[in-house]
């Protein structure tokens, strides 16, 4: 084959098969663009950034949303996954749905920040191609097929939140949050990449699809994976990749830099960065672990049974330090950082059950632990996409009308902003996991994947149990806002008495709080998506 046809099947490859799927992704790549050249061109001075990034914000979840009807309807899996840009990235059901989520929850953000006013119109360009730049980090980290690739998302996801974190200039908190965020995520990047090299250098290749029968050889030539040295080098390299992601899902011990993060942040971009980077950082640890499962069964070891096991040690660790160290705290913000925290250890439970029960799926308890760990964090996922920017986005309100982002600033509400009390209490309802809502739905499948592989091992049992206290001791920091919002008189009542609703954060609240409780109903559409998300990452 001559240089010529490789030139002709790559053509080919790319503008007939790769860029029509990747069209999503293209038009954040051209959202980019237009800020940017808006800002040279001082056409931002005529058309206000704000409305060409909801303009693009809104094509792209547009476009991706197409593929969504195929998804709901395909019973039998005859999507068939492609490989796009020559093996770099993988289009299945699962690029399909995380892609949606995440491009949501930046269509929500700009709208939000568009109605509070966060920044001028002088700012507004730089402010939203960094939205736009950590979107399609992120969207690339739900679909890396390659290990160069997976590394490109994070830090394309996580450079850009360094200086959203401080982009209230002239804030000495928020400077110091970036500096800290910036920090650590610096050296998450380099146990990451070290990881990638290790990993790379052991088994000879960077496509996560070779990946698995890679490593199947070794382990099967020297008994086992870490009977060799390469074994090991590969085995220390997953550790340290999932490592790397763990940063990116504040998960414990990695979870230092979130509340100074967020506290330091404006509330529109801590909302933002607690879950557009952690859809994508599920979606990444899946595409990394899993492969693994196939070479457990194909070799006989057991590094994905173990990897599960630790995540459940690291799941009931990761929600109880969020939970427990949530009850103290007085700023809005900084709660909300410790739940986030807390949230990711409750989802970790359904890629755990997974992986530990992956080995024993041909029996019934075993095969329900698969699905339903992969399909309950996928139900999550979607659920808390609305539950976790519903109270980002009150505290935003409430704190352009009072100048205050702690619960005594939320101390009457009721009267003065009652759609946005109702919002809130909506989001908390789903957060704690009560019925009918996404959130009860979203635990109620990962608590029972945890069970249904505590048949395998007596940790995914008391991970559940750990998961449930948790659930219920979650419940009083939550009532604390319900009470100042719902029970107490205002702490000045003067200045309360100014604040008046406006129409435009009454529907948007609106559009947060109503899905909540809407996922908790009809439940068979995102249950079906998410068996189709299982399949395809299974598959």
């Amino acid at each position: 084959m001559n240089l010529r046809e490789v030139l002709d099947i790559l053509a080919i490859d790319t503008l007939g098969v790769s860029l029509p799927l990747f069209a999503p992704e293209l038009t954040l790549c051209g959202l980019t663009v237009a800020l940017l050249l808006a800002r040279l061109f001082q056409i931002d001075r005529a058309i206000s950034p704000q409305w060409i990034a909801l303009l693009g914000a809104g094509t792209a979840l547009a476009i991706a949303c197409l593929p969504v009807a195929n998804v709901i309807a395909d019973g039998s899996g005859t999507l068939r996954p492609t490989e796009l840009f020559s093996g770099l990235l993988r289009w299945d059901e699962a690029t399909i749905v995380f892609r949606v989520l995440i491009l949501a929850a930046f269509f929500l953000t700009v709208w939000l920040s568009m109605l509070t006013g966060l920044p001028d119109r002088d700012d507004g360009p730089d402010y939203y191609t960094m939205l736009t730049g950590t979107t399609l980090g992120a969207v690339l980290m739900t679909e890396a097929n390659h290990l160069l690739m997976m590394f490109l998302a994070v830090e394309m996801a996580s450079v850009p939140g360094y200086a959203l974190v401080g982009f209230q200039k002239g804030r000495r908190k928020s400077s110091e949050a970036a500096l800290k965020y910036l920090i650590y995520g610096a050296g998450a990047a380099g146990v990451l990449l070290y990881g990638i090299s290790l990993i790379a250098g052991a088994s000879g290749t960077m496509s996560l699809t070779e990946l698995a029968p890679r490593l199947s050889l070794i382990a099967t030539e020297t008994d086992g994976l870490l009977g060799s040295s390469l074994g090991r080098a590969a085995s220390i390299g997953v550790l340290l990749a999932v490592a790397g992601i763990g940063f990116k899902l504040a998960l414990v011990p990695f979870q230092f830099w979130c509340p100074d993060a967020f506290e330091g942040a404006s509330a529109e971009t801590a909302g933002f960065l607690s879950v557009v980077p952690k859809i994508g950082a599920f979606a990444l640890l899946l595409r990394l672990l899993w492969p693994l499962t196939q070479m457990d069964a194909a070799s006989g070891s057991s590094l994905a049974v173990n990897l599960g096991l630790g995540l459940a040690v690291i799941s009931m660790l990761t929600m109880t330090v969020g939970n427990l160290a949530a009850y103290p705290q007085t700023n809005l913000k900084r709660l909300f950082a410790y739940s986030t925290i807390a949230h990711a250890g409750y989802m970790l439970m359904g890629p755990a059950a997974a992986l530990v029960a992956s080995q024993a799926a041909d029996t019934a308890p075993e095969h329900l632990a698969v699905a339903g760990g992969l399909q309950g964090l996928t139900y999550y996922a979607a659920a808390y996409v609305f539950m976790n920017l519903g109270p980002f986005a009150v505290i935003a309100f409430i704190r352009n009308h009072t100048f205050r982002e702690d619960i005594e600033g939320c101390r009457g509400m009721k009267s003065h902003l009652p759609i946005a009390c109702v919002a809130m209490a909506c989001c908390l309802y789903g957060l704690i996991g009560l019925p009918p809502s996404g959130g009860f739905m979203g635990k109620i499948m990962v608590f029972y994947a945890g069970l249904a592989a505590g048949n395998l091992s007596p940790i995914m049992t008391v991970m559940v149990v750990v998961a449930s206290a948790n659930t219920v001791a979650s419940l009083f920091y939550y009532l604390r806002i319900i009470q100042s919002m719902f029970l107490q008189s205002p702490s000045n009542s003067a200045d309360v008495e100014e604040i008046r609703p406006k129409l435009s954060e009454d529907i948007f609240l609106l559009v947060l709080a109503i899905p909540v409780i809407v996922s908790g109903i009809i439940v068979s559409p995102l249950v079906n998506v998410a068996a189709s998300v299982a399949r395809a990452i299974t598959s």
